[in-house]
Formats: C-alpha cells, sequence, structure tokens
C-alpha cells in the first residue's frame, strides 16, 4: 500500500481495548504498534489487532476523522468495526497480502471511504 492518510483503530482482541489513530503510512505505522516500537497506550495495553480503517485523500480530513471518533462512546466505536468487520478480525496479515478479489478503493476528496480486505 503506497503512503496515504488513513484512520486506524486497533484493539488488544474482541470487545477489547480501543485506540484511534491517524497515518500516512498504515502499514508503517501498524508494524510499529504491533512490535512495541511506539511507547505509550498501545504498548502499555497490548493493543495491537488492527480492526478497521479508513483511507482519505488528504491529511486535514483524516485528521478530523480521527478527532471525530475519538469524541465517540465506546459503543459507537464498537458499532463502527462491527459494521463491515463483526468478527473483530486482525487485518494484518490481508493488509501486507490482499486477496486478488479485494479490488482497490475508492477515493473521493469529499467523501471518504471505507476499505477492508
Amino acid at each position: 500500500m503506497e503512503k496515504q492518510p488513513c484512520v486506524y483503530l486497533l484493539a488488544s482482541g474482541y470487545n477489547g481495548t480501543l485506540y484511534v489513530g491517524v497515518t500516512s503510512d498504515l502499514i508503517k505505522r501498524v508494524y510499529q504498534h504491533r512490535n512495541n516500537q511506539v511507547d505509550g497506550f498501545t504498548k502499555r495495553y497490548n493493543v495491537h489487532n488492527l480492526v478497521w480503517y479508513e483511507l482519505h485523500d488528504r491529511m486535514e480530513s483524516a485528521i478530523l476523522r480521527e478527532k471525530q471518533i475519538k469524541k465517540w462512546p465506546r459503543k459507537a466505536k464498537i458499532g463502527l468495526i462491527e459494521q463491515l468487520n463483526p468478527a473483530w478480525r486482525d487485518l494484518w496479515n490481508e493488509l501486507l497480502s490482499p486477496s486478488l478479489d479485494s479490488g482497490n478503493p475508492c477515493r473521493n476528496d469529499e467523501t471518504p471511504k471505507i476499505f477492508y480486505f
């Protein structure tokens, strides 16, 4: 995956501790979290499973979306995950090796699109 603004949710496990982040390089950032290269919340609480992410065309819109989601109650964040990932699968391996039928993300400057493998 090439560098692209992205909002993501990590979890410690099914219905576990959640972390909301933003990055321009999802693979690099999730790798850092998974390998405890990032000091802080995800390292302290073992929050390493990528359970949701949303691609954006501009970093400004990704940052606004991250701030929006961070203000949501936990129940709303869980709903966001379960809408397209009800089993809370760790999307890390699929992110590294997407299947041929996963398609390409739709991109639009005004409307962020959710992209799952």
